[in-house]
């Protein structure tokens, strides 16, 4: 974890909660796809659900739960980055968020439930550790 160490953590905060967006978006691709093979309708975009292949409709809620992940996990890294909270650990947990919840939309996808629930796991408690030591660094 020497790498984490070099970088400054307020820059990571920052670009954690520009890649945490685009991290919403990458299971839309799949739903594109699957949108096309279905033959999409403009008129009605939101009817087509039932007609997706199985891995597009998980894909639709792998999109969806990553913006529930999103609203919070982008304030608990702008609470870090307010308080000029740094270290390590800072870090680290907004790092692991990410590989977390690229994992989670991919085990999702694939329809591997253990994955999925691992990673959603290890997301939320990262969110948490942010948010925790940003409260017990104004505290201290």
């Amino acid at each position: 974890m020497a790498f984490l160490e070099q970088l400054p953590s307020s820059v990571t905060l920052l670009y954690a909660i520009a890649i945490a967006a685009v991290l919403i978006y990458l299971p839309f691709l799949l739903v594109v796809i699957g949108r096309v093979q279905v033959g999409y309708d403009m008129a009605a975009p939101r009817a087509l659900f039932d007609k997706l292949p199985p891995y597009a409709q998980r894909a639709t809620w792998a999109h969806q739960n990553s913006f529930e992940a999103f609203t919070l996990f982008a304030p608990a890294a702008l609470m870090a980055y307010v308080t000029q909270t740094g270290g390590t650990l800072i870090t680290g947990a907004a790092i692991a968020h990410l590989i977390a919840r690229f994992l989670f939309s991919v085990f999702y996808i694939l329809n591997i439930p253990l994955g999925r629930s691992l990673m959603f796991g290890i997301g939320s408690v990262s969110t948490a550790t942010l948010i925790a030591l940003s409260l017990i660094h104004i505290n201290s």
